[in-house]
């Protein structure tokens, strides 16, 4: 892990940069600045926290392309193919046909969470924020728990709660300990911004290095809230009791609550949207057979807002089926590309809706928890109204909640026939409060798929926890065995480079997995068997 060293030094450049420019434009002695950038001394960079301020623009910027390698085109590449979202149009050994190239592997996700967003919050730590502004550092553990969630959802055990000790090694925590260092962090974020609204309401310190809710405190509590519900789902079934405890935490109202409406809903704004890059700049990503089959069968009204029409069959939404075989990059470019339309250089880049609220409350409700003491139907159908209305179509709500008829369609492929494959659900939207409970949940996992787009990992993390949505299997598997074609992939390989780096610490990383450093190993919280 010695690298991580080496880039912090460049984010640490990139800081002093911004410290300077923010300087300049709040005082008038810019020629004095302008001309000795070494007058900047650590008192002056305490005036309005800048000093610690300035790391969150960078922190935040991990999820969008103002990073170098943002934490969401790793996503794409790896999550966003297995959850069914998009496929790699290039033909040849990648991850989506469970090759696990090297240069794949490490592709954005294990080193962004190090170099940009685990150095930084350590360099925040190291200045004292817990103690100068403990209302800076809940907002640091906030999305320090937010990002790195999503790095040990994908690999497992990873470097955490000895991070920034020192030394040239880091140790690896199981999975287990990272997710309770998570709700303890999650707790101290919680506590210090509840206290801050109480001693200063409408206060609003953080505001300009704030690029997702303005500086506003409230919000921040909601989205703490909003993320303990989700990381308390995803351990359901390896630990349910502190999954319920935790769950009913989140959406206790004397916490603070969770995102109820779009109008909280965490995005990311400024930089460039990574999906934008690698859609329509790179030509890297085009729309996956499992989700537009899907919306296609439902005739879903944000088809339209994911995907744009393909050209190899004129005026219809196609996908290419995760694995094809893929002949010739320039057919499969063909297929459906991302909405041009939605997502364009300036989208902002989403973390977390409401819509994902309200199904794992549904979930939470069917399994007979406290999600706020609406019916599990109820939560179900806010979820799917609150998704249109996100994505502007909110007027078709009532007739897609209703419809009892359409379903998931078969998948043709136009180019492969070898390739096609029947649906592989058939339920329908409506809810039926007659149904087992597995059917219940498969109902709410597959609409909360279809909102959660285009967050790869969360969708890939809740089909490996439930087994839903029920996912095309993939069509080529060269990973020789290790992966199971039915079973689906379950994780990514260790970064070689951790090998060379941190070879001690790794191995024992892998003893804490349980299984060989592969695909095919499930992670901690990735129990096999039913849901109830």
């Amino acid at each position: 892990m010695k690298n991580y060293k080496y880039t912090f030094i460049n984010i640490k450049a990139c800081t002093l940069v911004a410290l300077l420019l923010m300087m300049n434009a709040c005082t008038k002695d810019f020629e004095s600045f302008n001309t000795d950038t070494n007058s900047i001394s650590d008192e002056q960079l305490k005036v309005d926290f800048n000093n610690i301020g300035a790391f969150f623009p960078s922190i935040q910027n991990a999820f969008t392309t103002n990073n170098m390698i943002p934490m969401d085109i790793g996503e794409f590449l790896t999550g966003g193919a297995f959850a069914g979202y998009f496929m790699f149009p290039n033909p040849g050994a990648n991850n989506t046909n469970y090759s696990m190239l090297e240069g794949w592997a490490g592709y954005g996700m294990f080193g962004v969470g190090y170099n940009a967003i685990m150095s930084p919050v350590n360099e925040i730590k190291r200045r004292g924020a817990e103690a100068s502004a403990p209302d800076f550092w809940a907002v640091a553990l906030i999305l320090k728990v937010y990002g790195m969630h999503k790095v040990t959802d994908i690999y497992g055990p990873v470097p955490y709660t000895k991070f920034g000790q020192g030394g040239t090694t880091v140790p690896y925590d199981s999975q287990q300990e990272i997710y309770n260092t998570f709700f303890s962090e999650l707790d101290v974020a919680s506590k210090a911004l509840q206290d801050y609204i109480v001693k200063f309401p409408g206060a609003k310190p953080f505001s300009k290095f704030d690029n997702i809710y303005a500086g506003d405190y409230s919000q921040w509590l909601r989205f703490a809230n909003s993320l303990r519900l989700r990381l308390a789902m995803q351990i359901v079934k390896v630990a349910p009791d502190i999954a319920k405890a935790q769950a009913e935490k989140a959406v206790d109202p004397l916490n603070g609550g969770v995102f109820t409406a779009n109008e909280h809903n965490a995005f990311v704004k400024g930089g460039s949207n990574a999906l934008y890059i690698a859609s329509q700049i790179w030509g890297d990503i085009r729309g996956n057979a499992a989700l537009i089959s899907c919306m296609n069968g439902y005739s879903d009204p944000r088809l339209s807002k994911y995907y744009d029409p393909s050209t190899i069959v004129p005026g219809e939404y196609v996908g290419i089926r995760t694995g094809s075989n893929i002949q010739a990059r320039g057919d499969m470019l063909k297929f459906s590309n991302v909405a041009a339309a939605s997502f364009v250089q300036a989208t902002p880049t989403e973390l977390m809706t409401a819509a994902e609220v309200y199904f794992l409350r549904a979930e939470g409700a069917l399994r007979g928890w406290n999600m706020g003491g609406t019916s599990v139907k109820e939560l179900y159908e806010e979820g799917i109204s609150t998704s249109l209305t996100q994505w502007g179509v909110g007027g078709d709500a009532p007739g897609y909640i209703n419809n009892d008829i359409r379903k998931p369609a078969n998948y043709t492929d136009p180019l492969l026939p070898a390739q096609n494959a029947p649906a592989v659900s058939d339920l329908s939207v409506k809810w039926d409060e007659a149904a087992t409970n597995e059917q219940k949940l498969e109902r709410i996992i597959i609409q909360k798929w279809i909102s959660d787009f285009p967050d790869g990992t969360c969708a890939w993390s809740t089909f490996r926890r439930t087994g839903y949505p029920r996912l095309f299997p993939v069509a080529v598997n060269n990973s020789g065995g290790e992966i199971s074609t039915a079973i689906q992939i379950r994780r990514m390989n260790y970064p070689g480079s951790e090998y060379v780096t941190n070879a001690a610490e790794v191995a024992k990383g892998v003893t804490l997995l349980g299984g060989p450093d592969n695909g095919g190993t499930r992670l901690w919280w990735d129990i096999a068997g039913p849901n109830f």
